[in-house]
């Protein structure tokens, strides 16, 4: 099994979902974490849970991004692996998108991924360290009220391609990048039942949405996050992989 002993991560939106499933992965396999999440009890109580430090802080504001690095470096004194997950989530179509709109996306899903690599490019450099990003299969096009948050994960994408390559080259440090599929997170399951879905619709979807006949879970996506942040896998960086159940570039599913 896997040993992350003495490895120490900055795990950004690990208060829930897939960032915390992450996080606790990284710790069943004794690393060491910092959590991160924008409400304090939320974010606390997984930090308790895992007995890590936490920093809770809304990674719009460049100050933040700063402060988040500088906590992990006063706690661990070093950064192994950044992964970003943190994200919004936010669905507004054209008609509805404004440029306020626009640019939180943007700050939190793009611009935050890169001032926090940024800030930790020293610690990185100095333990030849590794960025993990989470992005999303939706980088390629994505759902129509998805706008914003789509192509920030598509700037995502190409900030992860091109770091990988000069960050790997000029420091050591390997970038790479997850776009999950649809993942059964609370969140997700909260959002469809807003929209108007019944409590129980991730059970009944068919084999086109589940061909397994069941979602990903974060849990899913974190068995194979890990393996992105040690010297186990290699020199590998700069890539992107779809995490989902069938392929999503060039699917041409059954018709009626």
């Amino acid at each position: 099994m896997m040993n992350l002993e003495g490895k120490t991560y900055i795990v950004t939106g690990s208060s829930m979902g897939i960032g915390e499933a992450i996080a606790r992965r990284i710790v069943n396999l004794n690393g060491k974490v910092l959590i991160h999440g924008l409400e304090n009890d939320a974010t606390q109580d997984v930090a308790e849970s895992l007995k890590m430090p936490f920093f809770v802080g809304d990674l719009v504001s460049p100050k933040i991004c700063e402060e988040l690095v500088s906590k992990a470096i006063e706690e661990f004194g070093e950064i192994y692996g950044l992964i970003n997950n943190a994200g919004a989530v936010l669905r507004n179509l054209i008609e509805e998108t404004d440029a306020y709109f626009w640019d939180r996306v943007m700050n939190i899903n793009a611009r935050a991924p890169m001032l926090l690599i940024r800030a930790a490019l020293n610690e990185l450099s100095a333990s030849k360290g590794y960025v993990l990003n989470i992005g999303s299969v939706n980088a390629y096009s994505g759902e129509p009220n998805l706008l914003a948050y789509s192509a920030s994960k598509g700037a995502l994408m190409t900030l992860t391609r091109n770091l990988g390559d000069t960050l790997h080259r000029d420091y050591g440090i390997k970038v790479n990048q997850i776009n999950p599929g649809w993942v059964l997170s609370e969140g997700e399951k909260q959002r469809k039942i807003d929209e108007g879905m019944e409590d129980d619709w991730y059970k009944k979807l068919g084999k086109e949405e589940a061909p397994s006949g069941r979602m990903i879970t974060p849990e899913d996506i974190a068995f194979t996050a890990v393996n992105f942040l040690t010297e186990k896998f290699g020199p590998i960086s700069g890539q992107v992989i779809e995490l989902s159940q069938f392929p999503f570039i060039g699917r041409n599913a059954p018709k009626c």
